[in-house]
Formats: structure tokens, C-alpha cells, sequence
């Protein structure tokens, strides 16, 4: 792959442009056709925004698990009981609300991270920022693995809820909403090191001069990771029709298989979270300069460190 890219910077026949002679002037000269032929400088540059390819690629389908705390988390939320204190008040959680267990845990676990964890760490790795971006990543994909897992056990509670109370055709479950509070933490938690970490990766590790083009693929990662998401809904829709017309989603989720759903994304993602350690293990960080005074000589050193 890198040799290929390097081909650009090599130059063959039809690569420089030979500028017409006139009277006064210098003589015909050769300029390079930029169409044809790039400068070394800007096949590194390339070079290293597709190394980071397979890293950021991995995390669509992180985006993919979470996307589900805005349609099936909420339609569970809907069908449950959403008093914040059944015996004390009738006032009702709306259900579109119930991302507040999504955005507390990740502020907490930003903060206890970066308090905490990170000078910690720090003694260990002896890394400024505690560890790499891959590892931070890492937990991350694990922990929503996680998230997505438990969420297909507490949609099954949900549901059996809902048959042993006789509000299966009503679309409801006599069950606390504080049921999803986990799944919604977790993915949470897990946000608060793959999002940041992601970030930070794509920026840190791209060119300067492409930093910009770097955290617009990272917000494109969360686009695709949404589109997929409509994409699975559709392919288990077609997958698990049955000859009645019913689906593992429809729409009274007491007579579908949502916990089935969650398993597949969640085997999904275990998939992805393979593939990510794979790219990880083998992905060269881009080598940092660090210049440093020599004693008494008053020079300077470059070292380069690969270690981030």
C-alpha cells in the first residue's frame, strides 16, 4: 500500500510541463504537472490519513449500539413506568428524558477520569495523558459491548413484566423505567472514553495541515454509525418476518423479540471490537519531536518518540 502512494512523487514520462522561452527572458524550463505528480511532503500526509483508516472505521458500529438509546431505549421507556417516585408523587419521567442517565455518567466519568485515572496512570505508562488513545478507545468498545448485552436481558425482564401483568395487547409493562437506567449509563460510560478517545486519535494523528479534514471524518463515523443502524432495523425487519407478517420490531414491542435485536447488535460489536483490537495491535503511531537543550553546551537534541 505505501509503495503504491509513493509512486505519486516519482517522476516518469509526461510529469513536467516545459514552459515556452520569450525574448528577455529566461530559458525554457521544466515545472511539474500537478495533475501527474505530487510532492513527497503530500504522499506522507496522504499516507498517514490512510493509516488511520481501519482505527476509524472501527468506530461506526460503537455508534451504531448507542443510536439505539434514541429509538428502541425510548419506545421501552414509553411502555414503562416512568413516576420518579411511584408511592410518593404521580409527576412522570417524559421519556424522552431519560437520556439525562446517558449524559450524567459520561460528565462523571470525564471528570473521575481525568482526576483520577489519568494522574494514576500516568505512574505506570509515563504517558502525559495517562494512556493511549487506543487503549482509551479499547474500554470503551468493551464497555459497549456491554451496555448493548445488559439491554437485551432488561428488554426480556421488560417483557415477561408485561405477560405476567396482562398488558401484553396494551403495549405496556408495569415495570419502573429505572429497569433502563443501566443501559443508558453504560452507554454513557462508554461514550465518555470511545467518542473522546476517537477524537483525540483522529486529531493527534493526523497532519497538521489535514487536522480539519481529520475531525470531519470523525463526525462522518457518527453519521455512518446512525445509517447503519436504519440499515440493520431493515434487515432484521425482512430477516425475521414471519408468515403472519410479524417481526422481531414491530409496533407493540411486547409481542416482538427486541432482546434478540440487541444480541445481534451486540454480537456485532463484538466483531467490531476484534477487528479493533487487530488494527490497534498493528497500527504505527505517527513519531513526535521532542527537542531538548543539552547541558552546559547550549544545543539542542531531536528525539523522536513513537509512544503517544
Amino acid at each position: 500500500m505505501a509503495s503504491f502512494f509513493d509512486r505519486a512523487a516519482i517522476i516518469t514520462d509526461g510529469d513536467l510541463l516545459t514552459t515556452d522561452a520569450s525574448p528577455g527572458k529566461q530559458p525554457p524550463s521544466s515545472v511539474p504537472n500537478l495533475w501527474r505528480l505530487s510532492t513527497v511532503h503530500r504522499v506522507e500526509e496522504l499516507k498517514s490519513v490512510v493509516r488511520m483508516g481501519p482505527i476509524w472505521a472501527a468506530g461506526i458500529l460503537v455508534i451504531t449500539g448507542s443510536s439505539q438509546l434514541g429509538t428502541f431505549s425510548l419506545q421501552q421507556a414509553s411502555t414503562m413506568d416512568r413516576r420518579v417516585a411511584p408511592h410518593l408523587s404521580s409527576f412522570q419521567i417524559p421519556a424522552g428524558s431519560m437520556t439525562v442517565f446517558t449524559l450524567l455518567p459520561m460528565v462523571i466519568t470525564l471528570f473521575v477520569y481525568d482526576r483520577a485515572l489519568v494522574p494514576l496512570a500516568r505512574r505506570y505508562t509515563g504517558l502525559d495523558r495517562g494512556i493511549s488513545f487506543l487503549h482509551r478507545m479499547g474500554i470503551g468498545f468493551t464497555i459497549a459491548v456491554t451496555a448493548s448485552f445488559v439491554s437485551g436481558f432488561v428488554e426480556r425482564h421488560r417483557r415477561e413484566a408485561a405477560a405476567a401483568g396482562g398488558t401484553t395487547e396494551a403495549g405496556t409493562a408495569p415495570l419502573s423505567a429505572y429497569w433502563l437506567v443501566p443501559q443508558y449509563a453504560l452507554h454513557g460510560i462508554a461514550e465518555a472514553f470511545t467518542s473522546v478517545g476517537h477524537l483525540e486519535f483522529m486529531y493527534d494523528q493526523a497532519p497538521e495541515s489535514m487536522r480539519s479534514t481529520a475531525t470531519a471524518l470523525f463526525w462522518l463515523s457518527i453519521s455512518l454509525g446512525s445509517y447503519v443502524s436504519t440499515l440493520l432495523i431493515t434487515v432484521v425487519h425482512q430477516w425475521s418476518a414471519g408468515p403472519d407478517g410479524s417481526n422481531w420490531l414491530p409496533d407493540n414491542i411486547n409481542h416482538g423479540k427486541l432482546d434478540y435485536f440487541y444480541w445481534v447488535v451486540t454480537l456485532l460489536q463484538v466483531m467490531n471490537l476484534v477487528y479493533y483490537l487487530i488494527c490497534a495491535r498493528r497500527y504505527t503511531f505517527k513519531p513526535v519531536q521532542h527537542h531538548k537543550a543539552e547541558e552546559g553546551e547550549g544545543k539542542s537534541t531531536v528525539e523522536l518518540q513513537e509512544n503517544v
